[in-house]
């Protein structure tokens, strides 16, 4: 059975104008389909439980940290690449919506950091078990064993790329 990759790559075979490897060409779009795939999961997700994407993504950045639930508003700017006056515009949204709360910090009354809300914090959950679902679904095509696979191919990949972290 054909795919979208193979009918990309039997148009765009034999044009000269282009010189490209069938193979990489085809896993480059394979993998921009799943991207696409699983960009528009992330979508429907946080739109069926009521956030923005904006929300979201700040709430995920939260709740990922080595401190879940729990950030400076510097650290959440730096990851979310923000300015700090877009990062406090994002905060003041998400507070008065009751999704996280500034505290100040009991020694140095100066210092506030962001905790997330059990509210923001359902929120979240919901959405990312809908992501989850939606993810083992796509993986659910392959063994096991092919996942591992996978895995371990991706992972040589990302590093040739230049692992971001």
């Amino acid at each position: 059975m054909k795919d979208h990759a193979d009918r990309h790559v039997e148009r765009w075979r034999g044009w000269d104008a282009i010189a490209f490897d069938d193979d990489v060409e085809a896993a480059t779009v394979r993998i921009g389909v799943l991207l696409k795939h699983l960009r528009g999961t992330k979508t429907t997700a946080v739109a069926e439980v009521g956030l923005l994407g904006v929300e979201y993504d700040t709430l995920h950045v939260l709740m990922i940290r080595d401190t879940p639930g729990h950030a400076s508003p510097t650290d959440l700017a730096r990851d979310l690449g923000l300015s700090p006056a877009g990062m406090t515009g994002r905060l003041d949204a998400l507070e008065a919506k009751g999704y996280l709360r500034r505290v100040r910090d009991d020694d140095d009354r100066r210092r506030v950091d962001v905790e997330v809300t059990d509210q923001g914090f359902a929120l979240w959950q919901k959405a990312m078990r809908m992501r989850g679902d939606s993810e083992d679904s796509i993986f659910a095509a392959l063994t096991r064993t092919e996942l591992s696979t996978l895995n371990r191919l991706l992972k040589k990949l990302t590093l040739a790329a230049g692992d971001p972290s």
